[in-house]
């Protein structure tokens, strides 16, 4: 039987059960012999929360002496386990799962088999579904997906029965009334006070079942072609220009619009028995499930992008058409969500959209791209965000730092407005030294270049007054597009980049994709997967391998940069015969648009970046064929140490200052003497003004920094002298002190050197 067959004949029971006058209790009782009859199962038992606990409430097979009596707390059991996640669970044999717990009045020793649901209102779990079998066996596909489909069913069943506490349902704690800091992951850095605003208020589904299945078909294929209009008319009205990366994730969110495996999917709920808004929220239900067990991020940057077109197409069939943003900001506010899409986010106001906090996201996600283009701090993975606060409570959103205060104290938002003041006029000084060349207080000159991937990031060469960009990440992409970006796309990118900076030099940095940036279009068929991606088969590694990827890249540079100077570094270069294997296929590319009378650039550099600590004992062969060396000092720190950066037990344990990584920075800078080589430092460390201060001791001339970051460094540069620093820098090292950190902040202090 398929699962739409096996769903409808127990939507077909459960009609007649919520249609009659039985009581409520009579009516779950019913329930649990329509899905043990339906599914061939010995037992079916519905669990509901109570009190904060899962109570037995109904059963077809357990012993009915234990209705109301066997109760568990959240987590324990199996069925306390899948409350507790929120996710389903299938065995064959109940007994090995570690969570296993045997209650003996229920009279279950003798069933092995187990699979449970969670029964969910509101998006919090209120009960949990279960079934078992004598035989050992996992319940099939289509069982689970009825069981599934019931549990939704039930969820409005009992919600309308009153058989579940709805404040209980929604939080099992109460709002908090004092001042709380919570953490999470910046996504965009920036500062922002305002009231929290629920970015999506809660569709009611007024109806669960079905009276006519054509019926509600119909209303979902115009929800459809609505939905469609309304993509297609925003990826137009965008005001950010033409060509930038915004608009590739507007097309690729676009292309989920128009998926027929999507409205497939809609359709089977909607044959099973289901509304046309039951049959939306089941396959939101699906996505959700799926993205918990997805490792790969972009891939779950994409089911993110799916559920905000299914929140919009639930919406539309529902009438309840409206987020926060169609309903008006009305004063400067924060926006809270479990996730958001692109499109959604575009919807706002932006004088009165001063943040946004996502209870989800991530780095690469698509909302990122958007919101750091119209200059939106993001912070994400701040979990249950929702359950934690009322909708207009006054939120502190310190993204710079990864935290948002939820209900401050009035002392608590002064010193914030204050810091968001001292932060302005730090910006309006930086900004003063826009046109200044940062020069040490002995003469030397140091350059300071900004890092950037994205068309829009070139804004800030001209507001910060870098000396050009020192880092062009070119993968930024590849990874907001659904397809392989063609040569055209991305000759039109570089050539756009290199107009924007004018007379300003650009490092393009080749492409540094797959380990833990991997893009579906990339991804290799049938190999292993990789333990530590950080150090697998990524950047240069993968472009030799697929070698036509890397030749499209190096055609599309060469012809973007005609009748101008190229810079081109490879990432993640372990021996000299991969750079000198990547040299060779842009000089055959090179050769060939020489052969067909092209105009070539006027001169082609080649880099490479340090960032594989093997390099280094290598560097007196490979410096001749050098043209600049840059020192990647957030990949070669967690290789030094073996430390995984995104691990969050080992971020913070690791000092950028301790004398191991100093050290290892100051032989690079000696063993390149006497070589016609320009070294560089890029990545966080360059853009800290204490480490900067190390960096420049060593004889670091050359920093690539954030955008944000050049301004403080400039002015921290003006402050120094070299031939005070230097020695200092040597005694240091020579005999390491118990912390460099607290050796430098002293020297610092001492000569009136702000290093916050």
């Amino acid at each position: 039987m398929s699962a739409a067959a096996s769903a409808r004949s127990i939507l077909t029971g459960m009609h007649e059960v919520m249609a009659s006058r039985m009581h409520a209790q009579g009516k779950l009782d019913r329930v649990a012999e329509i899905v043990s009859e339906s599914l061939d199962s010995e037992v079916c038992s519905i669990y509901l929360l109570r009190e904060g606990q899962l109570e037995l409430f109904a059963t077809k097979g357990l012993n009915q002496s234990a209705v109301h009596v066997t109760r568990m707390a959240i987590g324990e059991g199996l069925t306390g386990t899948i409350a507790e996640k929120s996710e389903m669970l299938n065995l064959a044999e109940a007994r090995s799962h570690p969570d296993f717990l045997y209650r003996p009045e229920t009279g279950e020793e003798k069933f092995h088999s187990f699979a449970g649901v969670p029964i969910v209102y509101r998006e919090r779990v209120v009960g949990v579904l279960c079934v078992q079998h004598v035989e050992p066996r996992r319940y099939e596909d289509v069982e689970i997906e009825a069981l599934q489909t019931t549990a939704m069913v039930l969820s409005e069943l009992i919600a309308h029965n009153e058989l579940i506490d709805e404040e209980e349902a929604l939080a099992l704690g109460r709002y908090g009334t004092e001042p709380e800091l919570v953490s999470g992951l910046t996504l965009v850095k920036g500062l922002a006070f305002g009231n929290a605003v629920f970015h999506q208020p809660r569709v009611e589904i007024g109806q669960v079942v079905a009276e006519d299945t054509e019926a509600e078909r119909q209303r979902v294929y115009r929800a459809f072609d609505r939905m469609r209009e309304q993509i297609d008319a925003m990826t137009v009205q965008v005001e950010f220009g033409k060509g930038g990366e915004h608009e590739e994730v507007l097309e690729t969110y676009k292309m989920f619009a128009y998926d027929e495996g999507w409205s497939r999917r809609i359709n089977e709920a909607i044959d099973s028995g289901l509304t046309a808004e039951a049959a939306i929220e089941r396959v939101q239900q699906r996505t959700r499930m799926r993205m918990r067990e997805i490792d790969d991020p972009l891939l779950a940057d994409r089911m993110h992008d799916l559920e905000d077109l299914s929140n919009r197409l639930l919406r539309i069939v529902s009438g309840q058409i409206g987020t926060a943003a169609t309903q008006g900001l009305r004063r400067d506010s924060i926006l809270i969500s479990r996730n958001l899409g692109p499109a959604e986010l575009l919807e706002y106001d932006r004088r009165r959209l001063k943040g946004v906090v996502l209870e989800e996201g991530s780095l690469t996600s698509h909302v990122v791209i958007v919101a750091r283009a119209m200059g939106i701090p993001v912070l994400g993975r701040v979990g249950g965000l929702r359950g934690r606060i009322r909708e207009g409570e006054e939120l502190l959103l310190d993204a710079d730092q990864g935290v948002v205060t939820l209900r401050p104290a009035a002392p608590m938002i002064d010193a914030f407005a204050a810091r968001t003041a001292k932060s302005r006029e730090k910006r309006a000084a930086y900004a003063e030294l826009r046109d200044v060349e940062p020069f040490t207080r002995c003469g030397t000159r140091i350059v300071v270049m900004m890092n950037a991937g994205l068309r829009d990031d070139m804004s800030s060469l001209q507001l910060t007054g870098a000396d050009g960009v020192g880092l062009f990440r070119t993968e930024f992409q590849f990874l907001v597009s659904a397809s392989l970006p063609q040569r055209e796309r991305q000759t039109r990118l570089y050539r756009d980049v290199l107009d924007i900076a004018g007379s300003k030099p650009v490092v393009f940095r080749t492409l540094d994709i797959g380990g833990d940036k991997m893009v579906p279009y990339l991804r290799s068929d049938g190999g292993p997967r990789e333990e530590n991606p950080a150090m697998g088969w990524r950047a240069l590694r993968l472009a030799l391998e697929r070698e036509g990827l890397l030749k499209v890249q190096a055609r599309a540079l060469l012809e973007a940069a005609a009748g101008r100077e190229l810079n081109v570094m490879f990432p993640m270069v372990s021996e000299p015969w991969e750079f000198d294997a990547a040299k060779d296929v842009f000089e055959a590319q090179l050769a060939f648009l020489k052969s067909r009378k092209k105009q070539l650039p006027d001169a082609v550099r080649y880099g490479a970046m340090l960032e594989v600590p093997a390099l280094a004992e290598v560097l007196d062969q490979l410096a001749p064929r050098l043209s600049f060396l840059s020192i990647g000092t957030n990949d070669l720190t967690q290789f030094l140490f073996a430390a995984d950066r995104a691990d969050p037990r080992l971020a913070g344990r690791y000092d950028w200052l301790n004398a191991s990584i100093l050290r290892f920075i100051q032989r690079i800078v000696g063993s390149l003497i006497g070589y016609d080589v320009r070294l560089s430092v890029c990545g966080e460390m360059g853009g800290r003004r204490l480490e900067a201060l190390a960096l420049l001791g060593l004889g670091i001339t050359r920093l690539s920094i954030t955008p944000a970051a050049v301004g403080p460094i400039k002015e921290l540069i003006r402050k120094v002298d070299l031939n005070e620093l230097k020695p200092a820098m040597q005694a240091w090292l020579a005999s390491p002190p118990e912390s460099m950190r607290d050796e430098l902040t002293r020297w610092a202090s001492e000569r009136d050197i702000d290093i916050e």
